[in-house]
């Protein structure tokens, strides 16, 4: 998806980035492409995760609707990346 048909929440207050990249899940290696507005929101997720797993404060809120924006915006990705 383009950035024009995607928008990001009014409750994220991360950084919309200028460009997209291509990412690699963690665990499987699998590789996915990401437009700016997907990464953005990616690396909100992953930044909140990486806080959860060490026991750092996070708002688990904002990381379950982080993870439902991926699943309704790009279910590929979700699938490919976060699942």
């Amino acid at each position: 998806m383009t950035e024009d048909k995607q928008k990001l929440p009014k409750w994220f207050d991360g950084e919309l980035y200028k460009e997209g990249a291509e990412v690699q899940n963690r665990f499987s290696g699998d590789k996915c492409q990401l437009n700016n507005v997907e990464l953005s929101m990616y690396d909100f997720v992953m930044g909140a995760t990486m806080c959860m797993e060490m026991g750092m404060p996070c708002n688990v809120d904002e990381l379950r609707k982080g993870l439902r924006w991926f699943r309704v915006n790009n279910p590929s990705a979700y699938m490919v990346l976060l699942d």
